[in-house]
């Protein structure tokens, strides 16, 4: 039996809505509901908050965001120790 399987031609490339990747996206859902509950200058926000964060994003390395939520106790990283761990056993 012969499966076809759609393989991405860039893997390093990640996945995009219009010029948006995915964290930019997830910053545009958070404008997108401060807009929804309280209005006004937050339509603006949600479109401003994507952009700073790009600009942000474009001078750290990538993953920067996660290891920010994992230094800041957010979001744990699977498998790695804890950050304030300072003795391991083999």
């Amino acid at each position: 039996m012969h499966h076809e399987v759609r393989f991405p031609q860039y893997l390093n490339k990640p996945f995009q809505v219009l010029i948006f990747e995915s964290d930019d996206m997830a910053f545009m859902v958070i404008g997108y509901i401060l807009a929804q509950k309280f209005g006004g200058i937050f339509w603006s926000v949600m479109f401003l908050l994507p952009w700073g964060y790009g600009r942000l994003k474009n001078r750290y390395p990538r993953g920067f965001l996660r290891h920010t939520l994992y230094f800041t106790g957010i979001a744990p990283l699977k498998g790695y120790p804890h950050f304030f761990q300072n003795k391991f056993i083999d």
